[in-house]
């Protein structure tokens, strides 16, 4: 039987993009999509409304549609989450187990389930973050991902469950607007430089992340799901790096396309946040493992976000 595909948590910032390359790579038929409401966007394949905390609703639909594959997207992510700690938990680790139990049943093969550079904390090395290291996370969020990663890593080892995942930098795209997450100032800041011409910034000016542009994160995310089971070395979650930038280096690089935009600093809670987290990431097991390797750069990703920007704004006025 081909693969076909449940993408729970569908409309979010990744979501919205990987279902549209799964629908491309496997057929439109074999990829549903699926999320706690009804879209706003209009659907081009299956889609149902999901709670990814009812197991009995999550296990029907896998019958349904015969499901062998499941990306599980839905989480609270940092900022939001600090604002609702038990909600959070709740949401992002039985999620998680709803899934884990229906692949150790046999009722799926193959898990995708993201992880974070949320799971370091204050103590970790901050330059070229290790693959392992020290993870002593200081929010809720980076919490729920390394119990998470612990646990994906338990059921592989002890109930033999092919899980996989990727510790994502934080996303940057111009399909979706920001989500709640410490680092969505990098997909905000687009917004605001092209309607605006000015943007405050969350963060401190040399508050340097890393950061990834989403076809990148799209393309890791089937690659590693591509990749054959013997390449995955690593169960827990793999280290996934792209950009590292702060909030004036990436202004800087937008001011060379929109000469009248300024930015000004307004650090809130999520400056904390940010201050727990790497600057830069050694993703070398990615790339040894299943051939991992970026293609876009800061200038390369910063004129393709106003490219396509300026696109669907122009869309919208006519």
């Amino acid at each position: 039987m081909s693969d076909r595909i449940l993408v729970i948590g569908s409309s979010g910032q990744i979501g919205t993009e990987l279902v549209q390359e799964l629908r491309t790579i496997y057929g439109v038929e074999n990829v549903v999509a699926s999320d706690i409401k009804e879209p706003h966007n209009e659907q081009n394949g299956p889609f149902e409304v999901l709670d990814i905390l009812n197991k009995e609703q999550l296990e029907n639909i896998i019958k349904k549609y015969q499901v062998t594959d499941v990306y599980l997207l839905a989480a609270l992510l940092s900022a939001t989450a600090e604002k609702n700690p038990e909600f959070a938990w709740n949401l992002n680790m039985n999620s998680l187990f709803n899934v884990l139990n229906l692949a150790k049943e046999g009722v799926i093969k193959k898990i995708f389930w993201p992880s974070s550079i949320a799971v370091f904390g204050p103590s970790t090395p901050s330059i070229n973050t290790p693959q392992y290291t020290i993870m002593e996370p200081s929010t809720v969020y980076g919490i729920s991902k390394q119990a998470g990663e612990r646990w994906c890593e338990y059921y592989f080892n002890q109930y033999g469950v092919d899980v996989r995942s990727i510790r994502y930098p934080g996303l940057i795209g111009y399909k979706s607007k920001p989500g709640g997450g410490t680092t969505d100032y990098a997909v905000d800041i687009f917004h605001k430089a092209i309607e605006e011409e000015s943007f405050e910034c969350f963060l401190s000016e040399n508050t340097t992340l890393p950061m990834m542009y989403m076809p990148d994160a799209i393309k890791a995310t089937v690659q590693i799901m591509q990749a054959p089971k013997e390449n995955i070395k690593i169960r827990s979650s793999y280290n996934l790096a792209g950009i590292s930038f702060s909030p004036k280096e990436i202004a800087e690089e937008i001011k060379s396309h929109i000469p009248n935009f300024s930015i000004s600093y307004q650090p809130d809670y999520r400056q904390k946040i940010a201050n727990s987290w790497p600057q830069s990431i050694d993703d070398s097991s990615a790339k040894n493992d299943w051939h991992w390797n970026p293609t876009y750069s800061l200038e390369k990703m910063t004129a393709d976000m106003i490219l396509n920007l300026n696109l669907s704004l122009k869309k919208k006025v006519i």
